[in-house]
C-alpha cells in the first residue's frame, strides 16, 4: 500500500448527501478481484449516459476535476453495502482522500485499509471546503496526515482528527498484510520452534 504522507492536489466538489457504494461502484462491476481498473467505472452511472458517452455536467467529466485527488462529499458518504470495490475504485481513478461530515463505518475502514484518507468534519469547515472545490482548477487544497491539518486555496487552514494507530498505518503504508509482515521475524521464530518440536507434521 502506498504511504499518505502530504497530498496536495485538485479538490473536486461532491455535495450529495447519501451517496452510496453502488453509485461509486456499480454492481456489474464487481466481478473482478484485481484492484486496478475500476476507475474508468467510478460514479458509472452519473458519469455516462446509456450510450457510454461522458456526462458533461458531471464534476469528475469537467476537465478542471478529470485529476481530482480529493473529494469533498455530501453527508452519510460511502453507505449501503459493504463492497470493498468502492475505495477501489476511487484510488484507481486517484482519490487519496475524501472529505465528510460523515461516512458509512464499513466503507470508512475500508479506506484506510486501502491507503485513502477519510476525514470527518463539521458541517460548516466541509462548506468552507466546498467553496473552496468550486474554484475549479485553483481548488488546490494540502492534506498533511502528519500535522493533521488541511491547507486551502487562500492558506486558510482546519484541523482534523484521526485514530493513531490508522495515523501509523497509512503514513508508513501499511494495509492487513503489511502489518502482519513486520511481525516476520517473529512468526519464522515460532515456524522454526514449532517444527523442531514436531517434526512430523
Amino acid at each position: 500500500m502506498d504511504k499518505f504522507t502530504k497530498l496536495t492536489g485538485i479538490a473536486a466538489p461532491m455535495p450529495l448527501i447519501n451517496v452510496d457504494t453502488d453509485m461509486i461502484i456499480p454492481k456489474q462491476f464487481l466481478k473482478t478481484i484485481k484492484r486496478s481498473g475500476l476507475g474508468v467505472n467510478l460514479f458509472d452511472e452519473m458519469r455516462y449516459d446509456d450510450d457510454g458517452n461522458e456526462i458533461a455536467d458531471f464534476v469528475l467529466n469537467k476537465p478542471a476535476y478529470r485529476d481530482a485527488q480529493i473529494l469533498v462529499a455530501g453527508d452519510n458518504f460511502g453507505c449501503g453495502s459493504s463492497r470493498e470495490h468502492a475505495p477501489w475504485a476511487l484510488l484507481d481513478f486517484g482519490i487519496r482522500c475524501v472529505i465528510s461530515t460523515s461516512f458509512a463505518d464499513i466503507f470508512f475502514n475500508n479506506c484506510f485499509k486501502n491507503g485513502i484518507l477519510p476525514i470527518v468534519l463539521p458541517q460548516e469547515e466541509v462548506d468552507k471546503l466546498m467553496d473552496d472545490a468550486e474554484r475549479g482548477a485553483n481548488a488546490v487544497i494540502t492534506v498533511d496526515l502528519e500535522s493533521q491539518t488541511i491547507t486551502g486555496p487562500d492558506g486558510g487552514e482546519i484541523s482534523f482528527e484521526v485514530d493513531a494507530f490508522r495515523k501509523h498505518c497509512l503514513l508508513n503504508g501499511l494495509d492487513d498484510i503489511g502489518l502482519t509482515l513486520e511481525k516476520s521475524a517473529s512468526i519464522e521464530a515460532f515456524e522454526a520452534q514449532a517444527a523442531q518440536a514436531r517434526p512430523w507434521v
